[in-house]
């Protein structure tokens, strides 16, 4: 269920634009960034909130303390959450201005082109309007390698969504209201291409506009591309071009169980092997059914295990577990796949010994046959969403 924090009856005037910034220990630029694209918007109605992922440095109380002389900057922070997309869509659900927009917390966006984004699109003939670093010959602020990675990624999108925009990886846009709530109920949330998302979810073809700009020097915090980052984006790709049949959150747990089979199988060939191996001669009648539910027994266990770490350090790293969290957490995960390994283990063994297939191969079907349940168990017990407390 999504929750959407309601615009107060009392609240006054709203103003015409609530501009997003996402922000995690961006305390050394967060101040001027806010200073800089307020003056710029002096002349707008607008308001500034700060999605702030519990940074562990002064971020969120230089915006405090800016928020004392500037009532238009509001502040709020999640804890337990992470990820530049979903702190964006909730910082349009509690927004209260007609139209909103997102841009970066550590200055590398130009206030100029933020500027002219507004003025576009408060004219009201656009229902999004984007900075672009490549319309022309402009530079785009990135190194060559990031560049090149970027305009790889850009490409990519085009081809597989066909969305109209030349640089649908930008992080500094502006859209409508109306157009935002018609993408509001597909929006993924995971990674930080949210323009991406959004052009992707909504049904209607938007009225948009572009403004030329370059990314500029970081005033503070550093990059959050990583290689995770390019694994969120091809889930995402993949979820949006199946039309949401394949959620891109699975394809991401998909991808992780696809490791944990190669984990899976070499563990189960190394134990199949040692207890093979040693044996010249059965010792009892069903000491080679014994010696299969102890290999397949342990190369599910271990592929679990391996499992289990890998999808929180990347499916569900918008939700880590940490401390007492991971250990009860992988207690979960354990009991939310016990069903998803009987089920392979007793098809691992039927394949086997009455369909006459290789122990490898019956193994490997049997495991991704269990990964669908799989995914839908852990999600629910290790983890699950947790409520937000009303008015949060």
């Amino acid at each position: 269920m999504t929750y959407i924090e309601p615009v107060p009856a009392s609240a006054g005037p709203q103003p015409e634009l609530s501009l997003i910034i996402c922000t995690l220990n961006e305390g050394a630029a967060i101040r001027s960034v806010i200073e800089e694209v307020s003056d710029t918007l002096k002349h707008i109605s607008h308001e500034i909130i700060v999605v702030d992922d519990n940074s562990a440095d002064n971020t969120a109380a230089e915006v405090l303390e800016l928020a004392k002389t500037r009532p238009n900057v509001r502040l709020h922070v999640r804890v337990n959450e992470r990820g530049l997309s979903s702190a964006a869509i909730k910082g349009w659900d509690i927004a209260h201005g007609r139209f909103l927009g997102v841009m970066d917390g550590d200055g590398q966006h130009d206030p100029d082109a933020i500027r002219q984004l507004a003025e576009m699109i408060l004219k009201g003939d656009k229902d999004l309007v984007c900075a672009s670093r490549y319309i022309g010959q402009t530079e785009t602020g990135l190194s060559f390698f990031r560049d090149l990675g970027s305009k790889a990624a850009t490409w990519a999108t085009g081809l597989v969504l066909k969305v109209p925009l030349s640089d649908p990886m930008s992080g500094c846009f502006m859209m409508t209201r109306d157009y935002y709530m018609s993408a509001r109920p597909k929006l993924t949330g995971i990674g930080f291409k949210i323009l991406l998302d959004v052009a992707a979810s909504s049904p209607i073809k938007p009225r948009f506009g572009e403004v030329k700009a370059a990314l500029r020097q970081r005033q503070g915090g550093q990059s959050k591309l990583d290689v995770r980052v390019v694994l969120d984006l091809g889930a995402l790709l993949i979820e949006k071009a199946t039309g949401g049949v394949m959620n891109a959150r699975f394809v991401l747990f998909a991808g992780v169980g696809v490791t944990g089979v190669f984990v899976y199988a070499a563990v189960l060939f190394i134990v199949h092997k040692l207890l093979y191996g040693a044996a010249q001669q059965p010792m009892y009648r069903f000491q080679y059914r014994y010696d299969d539910i102890i290999s397949y027994s342990l190369a599910i266990w271990l592929s679990m295990t391996w499992n289990f770490f890998v999808n929180n350090l990347i499916t569900f790293r918008d939700k880590r577990l940490k401390g007492l969290a991971l250990i009860t957490g992988l207690i979960g995960f354990y009991f939310a796949c016990s069903i998803g390994a009987i089920i392979s283990l007793a098809l691992s063994l039927f394949m086997k010994d009455h369909l006459h297939i290789h122990y490898l191969v019956a193994g490997i079907t049997a495991a991704l046959l269990s990964s669908v349940w799989n995914y839908w168990a852990s999600t629910l017990l290790s983890w699950r969403n947790k409520k937000p407390a009303p008015g949060a």
